[in-house]
């Protein structure tokens, strides 16, 4: 019952990704005044579908200086973790439920520097090593800043269970209670999926296609898709932790519908950042601010306590 359910997630994860870049592509096209795709079929939905098919039958080529199998293997582990931190997903029939849902999401976007940078480090490129380079150094820099936002939230409600902030939102959204840190956690995440305006791995106008330079049909097609399913992952997230999460209810997809088009609007809208700039963000902005808030969040806790006994 676990793997059908597995893969029935996985599943549905992949045809909402599908359906995410056709969405991409559309408020990109209207953001720029002209259409997105409109030639295939009705209104163009099976474009997905036509570009997945073309890109997977497309002939394999590798680069002949590369390190062959790391460069073979790191889209495939790339794919894999953004669909395997899908599990955390907060089911209210228990069929995972994580306890340290949390960490277990920590641990996995963790793991995902490491496929960019062999996957910019095997293709023996240039670009692709500067953008493999930029990617970690990003990625590390804004999971500290997001693992203490999330360590604020651990400790309002005393648990790591994503089924935990479900219980806790019943009555007032955490949106409410702590505004900063939303905006903190939105842009964290922003820069934590490489998208724009944090996209220096796949700067093309100094690095041409950044990380990814080299790969081409089936590997990319992988690393395309590994990206999108992190950002809906984000958006489920994000409706999670700050928009209050009662799964049953059809609002909760559409405020996670909302997020997502959040991250395609700031796509459309927002020229690139300048590298330093991001840094300086990190660490002089968003560690003050995440900082501060935790150590609100206990006092506030502690403070509970003592009335409570």
């Amino acid at each position: 019952m676990n793997l059908i359910s597995g893969l029935l997630l996985i599943i549905c994860v992949l045809v909402g990704v599908a359906f995410l870049t056709l969405l991409e592509r559309k408020v990109l096209g209207y953001i720029q005044i002209r259409k997105g795709p409109n030639k295939v079929g009705f209104c163009g939905i099976p474009q997905p579908f036509c570009d997945a098919i073309k890109l997977f039958t497309k002939e394999q080529t590798y680069p002949i200086m590369s390190n062959y199998l790391s460069y073979y293997i790191s889209p495939i582990i790339s794919l894999f973790l953004a669909l395997l931190i899908w599990m955390v997903y907060p089911y209210i029939t228990n069929l995972f439920n994580f306890n340290l849902g949390l960490l277990f999401f920590l641990c996995c976007t963790s793991m995902g520097v490491y496929t960019v940078m062999i996957a910019g480090w095997a293709s023996n490129s240039n670009y692709a090593l500067l953008g493999g380079l930029r990617a970690v150094a990003q990625t590390i820099s804004y999971e500290v800043s997001m693992a203490l936002l999330l360590l604020s939230f651990v400790i309002l409600i005393g648990g790591y269970n994503l089924m935990d902030f479900e219980l806790y939102q019943q009555n007032i959204w955490f949106m409410m209670l702590s505004f900063p840190l939303m905006l903190c956690w939105l842009s964290s995440s922003l820069a934590e999926t490489n998208r724009t305006p944090f996209d220096f791995a796949e700067g093309e106008s100094e690095l041409v296609s950044g990380f990814n330079v080299e790969y081409s049909s089936g590997g990319f097609a992988l690393i395309f898709l590994a990206e999108y399913a992190s950002i809906l992952f984000m958006s489920m997230l994000f409706s999670v932790i700050f928009l209050g999460s009662n799964l049953f209810s059809l609002f909760f997809f559409l405020k996670l519908l909302f997020i997502a088009f959040t991250f395609i609007w700031v796509r459309g809208t927002l020229p690139r950042y300048r590298y330093d700039k991001l840094m300086y963000l990190a660490w002089k902005s968003y560690l003050p601010v995440s900082l501060n808030y935790l150590m609100f969040f206990i006092g506030l806790k502690i403070l509970i306590m003592n009335m409570l006994l």
